[in-house]
């Protein structure tokens, strides 16, 4: 069993609860530009600073405060990535409140879940949409009269109306509930499953938020400064986020605001970031966009000798940081200077010209595509974390980067690998439990929290991801996917024998449909089908080619994807037969799907799903 610690631990002895992160800021720097907020009339950024921002907090908190918010109750907020977002986080928690946050993109019966297990008794959305789904909710939890604001203008129902309602209420009494929580409070309520089944709430403390941002930015007090600033576009209902929104507000980094796609471009060269959020994904379409621009000009060899260049100048880099002897600086090389000229400048350019660094988690990052990155001039640091452990809990360090690794423990956390090659995690940012104690049996041993990943940790204490030991899918936008859910509703038709997701480091999730041999037969008895799926007589599963038969399974699994939200859904399917007797070889003696050696025998399938034709839905 291998174990490595951090030798830096976290004071928190001057804080009291999460709250204290901006009121030491204000404190200190009240006129410094905290917030770039979007304009629309102007067509401009307009700068908020501390002080306008903490203004807005108290103004919130006094409207949810006057509407019978108690300390200890929880408030929902469901809306996408935008200033108000920040503001009715630090609201909740002025007021002595629990966040629990739900994504934009949820689906209504997550919503309803979310809201009963958490004992929501008010909530904040973005638009109107978002407000009838929890208005919905509530009313089913038995609140005849829910109070629901949203973050849109609506007369009486806004958070205009909110900060209205709050006038009797004094800042004085909006302080005496700030200090109320302490450190060992819960402070948020973040569900993990994504799905209605049994979602897990995580109750994060006060003490993990804190000692968080507390040890993450000591450990990039090069990159989070004051003088610096990021663009925010990741879900706020992701703990890390809202994470990287506090540190960000505790040492006075600027912050922005994207929630859609299509305005991302432009507002980095707007705003000229030096620091970065982001998932795999978007540095893989970086990739490819550059690459199809390379071939749409003729220049496709080219750009192949360019990759070739900057992953072999991101590796004469990391030996730098290592010590090692470097034969030859490709950097300084004219060849190099060419391809900056031709590509890696316009990269640089379109993240605004001033990036320092990018930090890349939630999914894993491939090591070339990470030197490929280093060399073209915009360093990588990859960490690693879960919602339980309140975002990363190890990561790779400025000047210490090894691609391939997600890093060494960040400051007050130990790293532990079990026998079995299982990661178990310890330190101040990892949660106590879950809400509900069956959901704690197996989560925890000799007090290390059980990951669910397998690892291994290098002689210099840097942990490699090896392999996910739960049956959770992360896609490359870094969403975590709990399968058996929608694997279980859509075996609930009678035509379905198995069905799977497929889609982990994907940029969607795919689903591989086994159908019931018997259930065929007697569904061909009531459609005109000319060619029907035979079971292959190897053993292998092969795709159906029944039109009819296809487009049956089709409104089968739309059916289902309703429930669930996008990123949940199985954006194209495969519809199969196989051999499903115990002498096939895919199921157990109580006809259970062997899931490893039914996903072995159809790699190829699963590979077309994400580069070649199939039935989709």
């Amino acid at each position: 069993m291998e174990e490595v610690t951090s030798s830096v631990a976290v004071d928190l002895t001057e804080y009291r609860n999460v709250s204290d992160l901006l009121a030491h800021r204000l404190a200190v720097a009240p006129d410094h530009v905290a917030f770039d907020v979007p304009d629309p009339d102007r067509g401009r950024w307009r700068p908020v600073t501390t002080a306008e921002f903490a203004q807005d907090v108290v103004a919130v908190a006094q409207g949810l405060i006057a509407a019978g918010l108690e300390p200890g109750e929880s408030v929902a907020i469901m809306a996408e990535t935008r200033y108000d977002w920040a503001v009715c986080d630090l609201a909740v928690w002025y007021a002595a409140g629990v966040v629990v946050p739900i994504y934009d993109t949820s689906a209504p019966a997550q919503v309803r879940a979310i809201v009963a297990d958490a004992e929501v008794g008010m909530a904040i959305a973005g638009g109107q949409a978002q407000a009838e789904l929890l208005r919905s909710a509530l009313i089913k939890q038995g609140h005849a009269n829910p109070l629901v604001w949203a973050m849109d203008a609506q007369p009486g129902a806004d958070l205009a109306a909110l900060a209205d309602l709050g006038r009797r209420i004094s800042p004085a009494q909006v302080e005496e509930r700030r200090v109320l929580a302490d450190l060992d409070s819960v402070a948020t309520i973040v569900y993990t499953s994504g799905t209605t089944a049994n979602p897990k709430g995580v109750n994060l403390t006060h003490r993990n938020f804190v000692g968080q941002v507390l040890g993450v930015a000591a450990s990039y007090e090069q990159i989070v400064t004051e003088t610096g600033n990021t663009v925010i576009f990741l879900p706020l209902a992701h703990v890390l986020a809202r994470a990287l929104q506090l540190i960000c507000i505790a040492k006075g980094m600027r912050i922005a605001h994207v929630a859609q796609p299509k305005q991302a471009v432009a507002s980095l060269r707007a705003l000229r970031p030096t620091f970065l959020v982001v998932v795999p994904r978007v540095l893989q379409k970086m990739e490819d966009a550059a690459a199809q621009k390379a071939a749409r000009i003729g220049l496709s060899r080219v750009w192949q000798a360019a990759k070739r260049t900057a992953i072999q100048a991101g590796l004469d880099a990391e030996s730098a940081d290592a010590g090692r002897p470097v034969h030859r600086r490709w950097t300084d090389s004219l060849r190099y200077v060419g391809f900056d000229k031709l590509f890696y400048g316009t990269l640089r350019a379109k993240l605004g010209g001033r990036i320092d660094y990018l930090l890349c988690g939630a999914a894993s990052l491939s090591p070339e595509l990470s030197l490929l990155f280093r060399g073209m001039g915009v360093p990588i640091v990859e960490g690693y974390g879960l919602t339980e452990t309140t975002a990363p809990i190890v990561a790779n360090l400025p000047g210490a980067i090894h691609s391939g690794t997600v890093g060494v423990p960040l400051p007050s956390s130990t790293v532990r690998i079990s026998d079995a090659g299982e990661v178990l995690v310890r330190g101040i940012g990892v949660f106590a439990g879950y809400r509900h104690g069956e959901d704690n049996a197996d989560a925890f041993v000799d007090g290390f929290f059980r990951t669910g990943d397998l690892g291994a940790l290098d002689a210099e204490g840097r942990l490699r991801l090896q392999g996910r030991l739960k049956d959770v899918i992360v896609t490359a936008a870094g969403k975590t996917v709990s399968p058996a859910f929608w694997e279980s509703t859509v075996e609930a038709d009678p035509l379905i024998a198995h069905a799977v997701l497929v889609g982990e480091g994907k940029p969607y999730l795919g689903g591989l449909i086994l159908l019931d041999t018997e259930a065929v037969q007697s569904w061909a008895v009531h459609h005109a089908s000319a060619v029907l799926p035979k079971v292959p007589p190897d053993g292998d599963p092969l795709p159906v080619q029944n039109a009819e038969l296809i487009a049956a399974v089709n409104r089968i699994v739309e059916q289902v994807n309703r429930g669930f939200s996008p990123a949940e859904q199985a954006r194209r399917i495969v519809v199969l037969m196989a051999d499903l007797s115990e002498a096939g070889g895919l199921v157990t003696p109580t006809m259970k799907l062997k899931k490893p050696a039914f996903t072995q025998r159809v790699a190829d399938i699963i590979d077309h799903l994400y580069r070649g034709t199939s039935a989709g839905v």
